[in-house]
């Protein structure tokens, strides 16, 4: 399972895809466009990571592996290139609000166990 996390570009780098054809960006990241199918030109992107806050959700009551983190913020955010995608938004829930600028940070995610490997990712902060 550890070799599965640090195999993940995306996880620890915001790593998506750019089609070169129709200027369109994806992440995660897509080996084909979906609008241009065979004539895309796919490279891999580096998103700078920030965004703003499309909607969002906080969470007071959580599974065991997140109680210790309660109330938690999720939410959908838009990437400066486009992209949506779901993260955790590091403030208060009163702070948290609609069309808030986030930034990434690099943050623990999880842990197998107590005593076990500690998996480490992109959470946001307001900008």
């Amino acid at each position: 399972m550890p070799r599965f996390w640090r195999h993940m570009p995306q996880r620890y780098n915001l790593v998506g895809t750019h089609c070169k054809n129709c200027n369109e960006y994806y992440f995660p990241p897509r080996t084909i466009c979906p609008t241009c199918r065979r004539e895309a030109r796919m490279e891999d992107h580096k998103f700078g990571g920030e965004g703003k806050v499309v909607t969002y959700t906080t969470i007071y009551n959580a599974t065991d592996d997140f109680k210790r983190q309660t109330p938690y913020n999720l939410a959908i955010i838009e990437l400066a290139e486009g992209p949506r995608l779901t993260g955790q938004v590091i403030c208060s829930p009163s702070e948290i609000e609609i069309g808030m600028r986030v930034k990434p940070v690099f943050r623990i995610l999880g842990r197998d166990g107590d005593r076990g490997i500690i998996y480490y990712g992109t959470k946001f902060v307001p900008a």
